[in-house]
């Protein structure tokens, strides 16, 4: 088994032959640090409003380095963050039109790797959510019905009978389940890589290997040059930290993942997965899986999920511990996977606001945008975002300006040792309170309650 090596996706279509990097001092009109999915995403959109803008955009590593060549490969519409905190400054119309426009943004992530010619495996067959316990199936209910309340019914996600799941995957010990058809299937690094290039193909400059340690009103300070631009947009997500002045600004959540080997048509009939839907549980500390095109099993999870001080991995290796528990919930869903070889296994960081909610702004007076905090769903949310930064940046009036995200204050975390403790406690309580579920607790637990209350969550 390979463990770390930046993620299985990047492993199986080869890293990217590195990029050029600053050499010196440069001059552009627009700076966008960060070249994964956010960065990219605006920089593809900033060219295609205004062909005449000189864009550079500024990578540690390789474009696709971080979480978006490290995910779970969900293009889905799953909003990032609380509908009651959207809801308190735009309303119920609000959260509605977030919502609208994060199912919009799958189908419009899907049509650009049609025009751009981008094969990055995408299926949309939707998105299933399995409930394997009483009180699993209650929490799955409570979410359609806190939906309900806000205005955002079936046509965004409904409720299946165990019949209905059994018959798109058989999981063990399924109660119940929901179904969102707002969701297709991608492979990560074939889709970030396509979107680097169709940016550079509109004249977008990617240097690579020129980590940001500053970022100031006009000015990105590097370790191998510094970069002025009138307008400079921070898009590093899970790795904001690593600037100066950032570390409490978004807390860096790590999730690990493993792939298992191309799996027999035996166990394939066994687990009766033969669409391409996305697959999660209803656990507190839940799951994520993909079926790949090449007839694997992708399983993700948190492994630990923040490490002291804002650190982050440097390859993707993770613990051996996380590898033995994503495997157990493998076996555990899937029986007929215990045979089976696990081919890969990586961790990545996502960013972590403090009120759990992803936003998106930029200060006219400053020249400084920013678009981030996703909370694990930036598959999609990183399109939407990008194109709204880049109105926003451009100056643009648009129905994406005026979204409830967008220019969200939102308080700095607590410095160390309390935000460690805090996350480590939260995850904690969850596993807990899974436990208890798994024992036959009917409702669902509340020390996941106590959990969220303690972080913001």
């Amino acid at each position: 088994m390979i463990n770390g090596g930046v993620s299985f996706w990047w492993q199986q279509i080869g890293v990217p032959v590195p990029r050029e990097s600053l050499d010196g001092d440069l001059d552009c009109d627009v700076c966008i640090v960060g070249g994964g999915l956010t960065g990219l995403w605006t920089a593809h959109t900033l060219a295609e409003l205004d062909p005449t803008l000189d864009i550079v955009v500024l990578e540690a590593e390789f474009a696709g380095f971080g979480a978006s060549g490290r995910n779970g490969g969900w293009l889905s519409a799953e909003l990032s963050g609380s509908k009651r905190r959207y809801g308190a400054t735009h309303g119920r119309e609000g959260v509605t039109a977030l919502v609208r426009a994060m199912e919009q943004a799958v189908d419009d992530v899907i049509e650009v790797c049609r025009s751009e010619g981008i094969d990055a495996d995408v299926v949309k067959n939707g998105v299933l959510y399995v409930a394997r316990t009483p009180a699993q199936l209650v929490r799955l209910r409570e979410h359609l019905s806190d939906d309900d309340a806000w205005g955002i019914g079936a046509e965004h996600h409904r409720e299946l009978t165990t019949d209905e799941v059994d018959q798109r995957v058989l999981v063990e010990g399924t109660v119940g389940g929901t179904f969102s058809p707002h969701c297709a299937r991608v492979h990560p690094a074939k889709l970030v890589a396509g979107v680097a290039a169709a940016a550079e193909r509109r004249g977008v400059r990617i240097l690579e290997r020129t980590r940001a340690t500053r970022i100031d009103p006009g000015v990105v300070t590097t370790q191998r040059g510094t970069v002025r631009a009138p307008r400079i947009l921070r898009c590093l997500e899970g790795y904001t930290a690593s600037v100066a002045g950032q570390r409490r600004t978004w807390l860096p959540m790590n999730s690990a993942m493993i792939v298992t080997e191309p799996l027999p048509d035996r166990v394939w009939d066994d687990i009766g997965w033969t669409g391409s839907e996305l697959l999660g549980d209803s656990a507190n500390a839940y799951c994520y899986a993909q079926r790949t095109a090449d007839g694997r099993i992708a399983l993700g999870g948190r492994g630990i999920p923040y490490r002291f001080g804002s650190r982050t991995d440097t390859d993707g290796r993770t613990q051996d511990w996380t590898v033995a528990s994503l495997t157990a919930i493998l076996h555990d869903m899937f029986p007929a996977t215990r045979p089976s070889r696990i081919d890969h296994a990586w961790c990545g960081v996502l960013g972590v606001p403090r009120d759990w909610c992803a936003s998106v702004g930029f200060d006219t007076s400053t020249g400084l945008g920013w678009a981030g905090g996703y909370v694990g769903s930036g598959l999609t949310t990183t399109h939407l975002a990008g194109r709204t930064l880049a109105d926003l940046a451009t100056g643009r009036d648009t129905d994406l300006t005026h979204l409830p995200w967008v220019d969200r204050p939102v308080r700095r975390w607590e410095p160390e040792p309390l935000r460690w403790l805090g996350v480590r406690a939260m995850y904690g309580l969850y596993r807990a309170a899974d436990r208890r579920e798994g024992r036959g607790l009917t409702r669902p637990s509340r020390l996941a309650r106590i959990g969220n209350l303690l972080t913001g969550r």
